[in-house]
Formats: C-alpha cells, structure tokens, sequence
C-alpha cells in the first residue's frame, strides 16, 4: 500500500549511496523536496565538492529548538548475497527491504514525510535537519556541520539522532579511534635471515604489546557498557613478498572503541613510545632507513548525556518509552554534543539487519517513527 513515507523510503532506497559514491544525487533530491514545501536549505560540501551535508531549519530564526539528524551514506553490498535488490524498495510481509533501509534511510524517510506537518504548524521553537555524509566511514563528513554549528547564534540546544534503536531512547556509546602502523624494515635473502630486519617480526612485537594494553583496558570496567570495558583489536594485516625473502614491510590497523570517559590517546601514546624507545633503535643497529610509523584513519568520541535530564524526559514522552540504554555501535551523536548540543539517539529499525544482506526496516517500526515525531510537532508548536 503506498503512503507517503513508503514513497519517500523507495526513492531515497533508488540512490546508490556507497560510502565510496557520491551522495549528492540524494542530498539534490532532499533539497527539492523540501524546497517544494517552503523549506530553504543548505549545502556544506566537501573539498572535492562530490558529497555534502544539508541543513535546514523550520520554524522561527531563534536559538535553541531541536534538531533531527541522520547520515545519507550506506555500507557496500559486495561480497553479501541478496534475495531482493539492493537498491530498490521490495515490500514483503510487513517489511521494506533495500540497502539502507534500517541503517538508515527508515528515519530520514519520516524526517521528509513530516515535513508537511512541520510547515503547516506555527512552531515557537525552530526544528533544524542535519543529513551528513560518510558516517560509515569515521563520522568524517559531519564535522563541517557540527564546526558550523558550534558557533552559531541560532544553535539548537537539543539533537536527536535517528540512529536505529528499536525506537528506544539510548543515552550513551563508546568512541572509536582508528589507527594504521607501517613497519619498514630492511629485505635480504631468507638465508642470511640474521642479517635483515625483518618487518613482520617487528609487528608482530607491537601487536602484542597492542594485546597487553588490552588486557589492561579490560580491567576498568563500565557496567552501562557491553561489553563493559574499552576494546581493542587488529583488523588487518598485510606484509612480506616471497618465503625467501626477509620482509621489508608490514602494515597492520587496530581500532580503540573506549568507554565515553575513557579516552585512547594514553593507550596510543604509550604504543608509539614502545615503538620508538625499544623497537626502533634494535632495528636500525641493522639497518639505517628502519622506520615505524602511526596514521590515523578515523575518530570519533563516545556519547553520554544524562538520561535524567530534562530532554530524556522529552524524549520519553515522545517515543513512548522510558528504558534508556546504551548501544555497542558508534554514531555522529557524541560529535554533537561536543558542539553543545544535549544529544540522545532514538529512531526506527534494529542494528541486528544493518550491513547485513536483506537489510530491512518493519514498517510498525515506521509507524512508531511517525507517531514520534507527531508528538515532537505538538511539543513545538505554538
């Protein structure tokens, strides 16, 4: 049965938003639609100019209001076997599938069906749209908006981000940060194998210093948490030409997902000082030209507003729920806050069908995303 919001979640479904893609066919589609119903927006894009953010504001030019905010990108499909296509809405059994569809197209489906209401509504309190990209990658494009709002006179005071939660209020997540080591050594014949520096064995060494500074993160616990501790952990490897030949190179990545009030940079600090203290100075008694070295890839901080303040109480209300969590994945949320904004994450679907194959938001889980923000318009108007 067609309806509005089905409409929208089909058409935004048809966009191939890859994070490697562009998005701005979808934020050009955004823009239109909300052009059409009075709403003036704009775009933030980025230094090569093939993504953007949008920004809105509905309602009075004042500080203070609420701001809705999701992400426009997706994750890939390759590699994952899908029953329907990716990019296109199939409804089945009370279900819209379609990459995207809980992670998390859903909610910005409902943010534009709800427009209209939005417009038609004398708000005393302005409603701001904050559509970002490359979420998925590190939360990398978000940060020109939330720069911008930092210091904006109109800033919002309050952000719901619309993460899928099983539209159940969550107060808190972990950070992340991301980090890639390159280990250069020196290459030689495997028969003088004493003679080379070889650049697996030197990462390997800080791999498991890695493992022990884990075990020591393990140790501070947060019973809000699951798990309960800050995290780490080495996601790839690559290094060595032949079996004959002393490495020269190795390369691994590791990520930190640490408690909100816990950051990584001690952890990293103290495996960069490892690196050049100890490892360093053995491997260039070898060989001049020996480096070891650190690259971040992304970071974002973890989130956790107080789920007894006054708009956790709000966002109770409207959401119909009052069990306050936190969850194990990371959002734009914590970002936010840090701008100065009261930041909770609330919105349709459950991660359990995100980056899967088949990925599929329920359409109860819209209708419950809708009755929401019906209830958000009400507290806003006039």
């Amino acid at each position: 049965m067609s309806s509005p919001v089905r409409d929208l979640l089909a058409q935004l479904l048809a966009f191939d938003t890859t994070s490697r893609e562009s998005n701005l066919a979808l934020i050009h589609f955004v823009q239109s639609w909300l052009a059409e119903h009075g709403v003036a927006s704009r775009l933030l894009h980025n230094d090569s100019g093939s993504k953007a953010n949008l920004y809105a504001v509905i309602g009075p030019d004042t500080a203070g209001g609420v701001m809705l905010s999701g992400h426009t990108d997706v994750v890939p499909v390759e590699g994952q076997t899908w029953n329907v296509p990716p990019f296109a809405l199939t409804e089945q059994e009370g279900r819209y599938y379609g990459r995207g569809s809980t992670d998390m197209k859903g909610f910005l489906a409902c943010v534009l069906a709800s427009v209209p209401a939005f417009v038609a509504e004398p708000l005393r309190l302005p409603l701001h749209l904050a559509f970002s990209y490359d979420e998925e990658v590190g939360c990398l494009g978000v940060r020109s908006l939330t720069d911008l709002l930092a210091d904006a006179a109109s800033k919002p005071a309050l952000c719901i981000i619309g993460e899928p939660t099983e539209m159940r209020p969550v107060y808190g997540h972990k950070g992340k940060v991301a980090m890639r080591c390159d280990v250069r050594g020196h290459a030689c014949h495997s028969a003088y194998a004493p003679q080379g520096v070889n650049a697996i064995e030197y990462a390997t060494r800080l791999i498991t210093r890695l493992m022990d500074e884990g075990d020591q993160l393990a140790e501070v616990q947060d019973s809000r948490f699951d798990p309960a501790f800050s995290t780490l952990q080495v996601g790839t490897i690559s290094g060595g030409t032949a079996l004959n030949i002393v490495p020269q190179s190795c390369q691994f990545d590791f990520e930190i997902r640490h408690l909100p009030d816990a950051p990584a940079d001690a952890v990293i600090e103290r495996i960069a000082q490892y690196a050049q203290c100890e490892l360093l100075p053995a491997m260039r008694q070898k060989a001049d030209g020996c480096s070891i070295t650190f690259q971040p890839l992304s970071q974002y901080p973890g989130l956790l507003t107080d789920p007894t303040c006054r708009f956790a109480s709000l966002l109770a209300e409207w959401c119909g729920c009052d069990r306050f969590s936190t969850v194990a994945f990371g959002t734009e949320g914590g970002l936010f806050h840090q701008a100065g904004m009261t930041t909770l994450v609330c919105g349709p679907g459950s991660m359990e069908q995100g980056h899967k194959p088949d990925e599929f938001i329920s359409v109860e889980q819209i209708d419950a995303c809708m009755k929401m923000l019906g209830n958000l318009t009400q507290w806003l108007r006039a």
